[in-house]
């Protein structure tokens, strides 16, 4: 169906006048009028209003053109499980589950994994099945994959294991040997610390991913070690509980 049938189609349904409609969006009832002919499409940010008044996706509007799925989980998007921001517009990149209210709701990835294992799996589907199938596709998804360009699961591993090797290689004293690194969204983990001077300064890009792990200090106290790497840096603290009294350890470039 074109963008024009189905504008008049949602405001028949909705019991709108062009006018009315026009209003609603901030334009003229003639611009209601030339879209629903086809003479013209509504422009980005009318779409956008459109989208929230009909709470339908962008995508629909123009006729699904695309074929949308989560950038997270890799679930296909319908306008019944797109997610949307706090302002109650259309966020088409992820489905409801992953991103709620303008949060991420999986920050690790061997979590979100599980998860979805435990909704997959099947007498036709095993679980090992399942697992193998999310390891591959989840890196090739923007969410995952925003610093690391790799073109396969099996790449990914090998990425992951020489990152082990040079942070045990580091020899940080009180801190246990990593044995595995889970993919962590940069604002889950971007601690605040102070400078000498007094100033502070965040290491990490909030909307970035990378791969870290959280470890308990040998020596006890409470205190953890926080490991946080990509492919350009190792960035290795301790913390208290909730990340409080955060003080860097090493940030090496690699």
């Amino acid at each position: 169906m074109e963008t024009k049938n189905i504008i008049l189609e949602l405001r028949n349904k909705a019991g709108l006048s062009q006018e009315m409609l026009a209003k609603k969006v901030h334009v003229t009832r003639q611009a209601v009028s030339r879209w629903e002919n086809g003479e013209t499409v509504p422009n980005t940010d009318t779409l956008k209003l459109l989208s929230k008044e009909f709470n339908v996706s962008i995508n629909t509007l123009l006729g699904t053109p695309r074929q949308l799925i989560c950038q997270c989980c890799g679930m296909p998007l319908e306008d019944v499980n797109i997610s949307k921001e706090s302002d109650g517009f259309f966020n088409e990149e992820y489905c409801k589950w992953c991103y709620a209210d303008g949060e991420y709701m999986y920050h690790n990835m061997d979590d979100l994994i599980e998860v979805c294992v435990g909704h997959m799996a099947n007498e036709q589907f095993s679980k090992e099945q399942a697992r193998a199938y999310m390891k591959e596709i989840l890196p090739k998804l923007n969410y995952w994959k925003q610093y690391l360009y790799l073109d396969d699961a099996e790449k990914f591993d090998e990425f992951k294991q020489t990152l082990i090797n040079e942070i045990n290689a580091l020899g940080i004293e009180g801190m246990p040997k990593v044995e595995k690194l889970n993919a962590l969204v940069g604002g889950y983990i971007n601690l605040e610390y102070r400078l000498p001077n007094g100033k502070t300064i965040k290491f990490l890009d909030d909307e970035a991913t990378y791969l870290g792990n959280q470890l308990e200090c040998e020596f006890g106290g409470g205190r953890c070690f926080g490991i946080a790497a990509n492919m350009d840096f190792i960035l290795v603290c301790t913390y208290e509980e909730n990340g409080e009294y955060p003080e860097l350890v090493v940030y090496k470039k690699r």
